[in-house]
């Protein structure tokens, strides 16, 4: 049986191509603000982190009406590190919007999307946005689609799919793009027409299947998914089957359905919606919510392993807790076992000898958002290098993540970013060449990657622009060096003194400015050779009593380098920890004293 009043539809798109955006003006065109109501852009991206970095980090679901039918529409990362949340959240859709950036076209995250959506047997729908572009290609965008999807192996079906013309930030959309429509009505007509209604069986037994975790501090755990079949009444027993093959009996306490921004609570929900149950002490993603007497079989939720590796410990800096409020090892382990109840795409155990916690996630970037949360929470830890999560394959050979990265550089700068991925490890597979840009296909040990970016910025004055995504496990392809420069190390603990720092900034970078805190084995800067220099950061001028020639010039400080959590954790070596506070970070040698660097060394 279908369920006409209703359509399930993910958008899904390549970083940066207007999602969010495009879900504001759906939300306007279905008159879900008032007319004087004060709406600020991107409303979707809520979390500070989202908007601090313009980016989807956690998918969001929404709903809206229009033509007597409810539109679910689930907002999707675009960043491959948050893969696992789209994964988990196509499992909802019945179709999907596919938005494309006119003057762009496919990027790399779009094939990532895209390919699970076509794996799904999803109805895609293509919107090229940003049509008001100078530059613009429309039509040349729907083809490269066209050869993508060929390439992916879509079905005929899935190929003859509707385009729509957009310019979500102008919020109108268009069959054609000079046909001069100025609102959304296009857009959501094609939703109705394109996207299939939910086929489902009301009469069947119960079965929900719990894609996404949320939290409320008045209800516990909340399990959103959607409603395979049956209907859902509040205060129903249920059974509840885990991913592990555990089963127990359950109350669910109320149910909600999405409406708009929020969600509005009733009595029962009809199958094919997309809901949200409150009970359900432990749910889990994946666990599957059904009859009792006829429980229901539905097949697991699969998401791609975690690449890349990093252990959370308690800090043993000399000056923890002068930031951050809590900084114990087991506080910090009941949160990170907390993250992992919800994170799906994460592994999160305790290390063999409980002196640490070890989180897996898709990335540095997936790593340095939960950091980033937590230190926001008021936590204060210290975590090592990323390591990449190595396979050994039947024979007992080591494999390695190895990645695709692609970079579209200006012609005159192509030589250079060429020469840094080669020093990265990275493979050139394609290269094509027009009037002012290079495109370059990489493939490269997940290892390179670490710092990439930055490097690849640093040779193209800024104008390069690095994607890289999870390809397979490849053959590991030996050692690779490190940083070359030695590192500046603070010999005892005090604050900076602007004039040590003087004499210091002649001999590399510096990475404290004056009056900062410092301790022993603390990272203070980069030296211009190779090998570690312990320095005397508060070293004050001698005072005479009599007048220097020099008369006290005034001293001149070059800016401190500043680092982003993701940019310290591509930095630091083996034997080197990043220390996380609500205020700062910092770099540090794992140990401070500079006598017990030198007997490890020996070993």
């Amino acid at each position: 049986m279908k369920q006409e009043q209703l359509r399930n539809v993910a958008i899904i798109a390549h970083v940066d191509h207007g999602k969010t955006t495009m879900v504001d003006r759906l939300l306007f065109a279905a008159n879900v603000f008032r007319s004087n109501q004060q709406v600020e852009e991107r409303v979707l991206d809520s979390n500070d982190q989202e908007r601090e970095r313009g980016i989807t980090i956690l998918s969001k679901n929404i709903s809206i009406r229009y033509k007597d039918t409810k539109i679910n529409v689930i907002d999707t990362p675009g960043h491959a590190d948050f893969g696992g949340e789209v994964e988990r959240v196509l499992n909802m859709a019945d179709g999907a919007l596919l938005i494309v950036d006119a003057y762009e076209g496919p990027k790399p995250q779009t094939r990532f999307v895209l390919s699970h959506a076509l794996e799904l047997g999803l109805r895609i729908v293509v919107v090229v946005n940003k049509i008001d572009r100078p530059n613009a290609n429309p039509e040349g965008a729907v083809d490269k689609v066209f050869d993508l999807m060929v390439e992916l192996g879509a079905s005929d079906d899935q190929l003859d799919f509707p385009v729509v013309y957009a310019s979500a930030v102008n919020g109108y959309a268009r069959f054609d793009p000079e046909d001069g429509n100025m609102d959304m009505v296009p857009l959501l007509d094609t939703i109705l027409k394109e996207i299939p209604a939910p086929e489902v069986e009301v009469e069947a037994p119960v079965a929900l299947q719990v894609c996404t975790i949320d939290h409320s501090s008045y209800e516990g755990r909340i399990g959103i998914g959607r409603l395979h079949s049956g209907v859902m009444h509040e205060k129903e027993l249920v059974l509840v089957k885990k991913a592990d093959g555990s089963e127990y009996n359950a109350q669910v306490r109320k149910v909600y359905t999405f409406e708009n921004l929020g969600k509005a609570e009733v009595s029962e929900a009809q199958a094919g919606d997309i809901i949200a149950v409150i009970g359900i002490e432990d749910a889990d993603i994946g666990d599957i919510i059904t009859d009792r007497e006829n429980p229901v079989e539905l097949d697991p939720i699969a998401v791609e392993e975690p690449t890349m590796a990093v252990v959370f410990e308690a800090s043993t800096s000399p000056i923890v807790g002068r930031e951050g409020d809590i900084v114990g090892a087991r506080q910090l382990k009941e949160r990170l076992m907390r993250e992992k109840e919800s994170n799906i795409s994460m592994r999160i155990e305790e290390t063999e000898d409980h002196s640490g916690v070890r989180v897996a996630g898709r990335g540095v970037l997936h790593l340095s958002v939960l950091m980033e949360t937590m230190r926001r929470e008021g936590f204060e830890f210290q975590v090592g290098r990323p390591q990449v999560v190595y396979k050994t394959d039947e024979n007992g050979n080591k494999l390695e993540p190895i990645e695709e990265a692609t970079v579209d550089v200006p012609n005159d700068y192509a030589g250079k970013v060429i020469e840094v991925l080669g020093t990265a490890g990275g493979i050139m597979e394609d290269m094509v060449t027009d009037e002012t840009l290079t495109h370059l296909t990489f493939r490269i040990p997940s290892r390179g990657t670490m710092g990439l970016k930055t490097r690849v910025l640093n040779v193209s004055h800024g104008e390069a622009v690095l994607f890289h995504h999870f390809r397979e496990y490849g053959p590991f392809s030996g050692d690779m060096t490190g940083r070359k420069n030695g590192g500046m190390i603070a010999m005892s603990t005090g604050k900076a003194v602007a004039y040590a720092l003087d004499t210091l900034q002649e001999r590399g970078r510096l990475f404290v400015s004056p009056g900062d805190e410092c301790y022993e084995g603390m990272i203070v800067g980069e030296s211009a050779k190779e090998g570690d220099m312990v320095v005397n950061v508060e070293k004050a001028k001698s005072l005479g009593n009599q007048r220097s020639s020099s008369a006290d010039k005034a001293i001149q400080l070059t800016p401190p380098v500043t680092f982003t959590l993701e940019e310290a954790l591509e930095y630091i070596e083996d034997d080197e920890l990043v220390e996380v506070t609500p205020q700062s970070i910092r770099l540090r040698k794992r140990l401070l004293s500079a006598t017990d660097r030198r007997k490890a060394n020996k070993k």
